[in-house]
């Protein structure tokens, strides 16, 4: 039998994206857990994470020039840039606090609120409207995920807390993601994502840490291991990319199955890694019947915006291919008149029916030229 080279490669690349989002999520639990590497400062970590992110894209936009940057105003950077890089930089706090006090199992189960979250800040910021059918899959999936808290062993109401804030935080910057951006026009790949958005959230990271973090920090107390943090910060940029690569090779339907598969798969490692965080069959019923109301709710989002014809699929892999060789065409400019936004697809925000699609542990924020045939990777955040 003649095995399909080109897709080979793509079961690669859902591999390779499997493993690197779970990798990072038990990695960053790792190093936060008192238990183990006994680095209890995620705010710190997160720092660590954008300033890596921010070095990397100062040196591909400014010093290789692999993309030119785009033409940022003051005033777009102000009203758009900043306030999306706040509330990143919050998402991403408040889910690796979490961290400390809940389990990698338990978390995961939680984040199926998500879409949840996302509808909501969606119908306020008047992005999509409310209806009877989504209403019903949103009420699903609470439910599931009520009864999973019921039946979590070590539940902590701080924890739960602080993992659901993260979770609201990361909806609406998705949600200001495309009110603001789309607005503007303004179009940003992956890079220059990166470019603008990593040093503001590490900007508004610093202001927590500094308050709230470095005063109960002893250096003397503190297991500082270069290649640890050094390879933590590495396997959460590589996971963008792979992102970015498994989008352009398969469609943002595929991923967002695979993302669904991924979850279950770290629910069942983080047991066997982290014997503390077990699970009970009311944990599994309840996140089954919350992954259900998920399920529903991707596909009529998905059917709607097939229907709407606004980016054949078939052409989603030549467009990957052509964003990720980033030639430095329309995709890079800014278009000065709000009413005439130059190329539409290359918007880092989609239609009214679409959302930046990301990851739960990704420091970018990758490129939605991809996103128009599906809704964002129901889960939250974290770096």
């Amino acid at each position: 039998m003649i095995i399909n080279k080109q897709l080979l490669l793509t079961y690669l690349y859902l591999l390779i994206y499997i493993c690197l989002s779970s990798g990072v999520i038990l990695y960053n639990k790792w190093v936060l857990s008192p238990k183990y590497f006994k680095f209890p400062y995620p705010i710190t970590l997160t720092m660590i994470h954008m300033g890596f992110s921010a070095a990397v894209a100062v040196i591909l936009v400014r010093v290789l020039k692999v993309v030119a940057p785009v033409k940022m105003t003051f005033q777009i950077y102000m009203t758009c840039v900043v306030p999306i890089s706040a509330f990143f930089a919050s998402s991403l706090w408040f889910g690796n606090t979490a961290y400390l006090y809940i389990s990698v199992a338990f978390i995961q189960m939680l984040k199926a609120l998500m879409p949840v979250a996302t509808f909501l800040m969606a119908v306020i910021c008047g992005t999509d409207k409310l209806s009877w059918a989504v209403f019903m899959n949103m009420l699903l999936v609470s439910v599931g995920v009520v009864i999973s808290s019921y039946g979590e062993i070590h539940f902590n109401i701080i924890g739960t807390l602080y993992q659901v804030t993260g979770i609201l935080a990361e909806a609406l910057r998705l949600v200001l993601t495309q009110v603001l951006l789309q607005k503007k026009g303004l179009a940003l790949n992956p890079i220059t994502s990166l470019y603008y958005i990593a040093p503001c959230s590490c900007f508004f990271l610093f202001v927590p840490w500094y308050l709230l973090e470095k005063p109960g920090m002893d250096p003397s107390q503190i297991t500082f291991n270069f290649w640890i943090f050094f390879s933590n910060a590495v396997c959460a940029l590589a996971l963008n990319f792979s992102i970015f690569l498994v989008i352009g090779r398969t469609g943002a339907v595929t991923i967002r199955v695979a993302g669904v598969l991924k979850d279950w798969i770290l629910i069942a490692l983080s047991t066997v890694i982290f014997p503390e965080s077990a699970i009970t069959g009311l944990n599994i019923i309840g996140y089954a019947i919350a992954l259900c109301g998920v399920v529903m709710y991707n596909y009529l989002k998905v059917k709607d915006v097939r229907a709407s014809d606004q980016l054949p699929v078939e052409n989603i892999p030549e467009r990957a291919v052509k964003d990720w060789k980033l030639d430095k065409k329309s995709s890079d400019i800014y278009n000065d008149d709000d009413n005439k936004v130059g190329n539409n697809t290359g918007n880092i925000s989609g239609s009214a029916h679409s959302e930046v699609i990301t990851d739960e542990e990704a420091p970018l924020l990758p490129s939605s030229k991809l996103s128009y045939i599906g809704r964002t990777q129901l889960s939250s955040h974290n770096a």
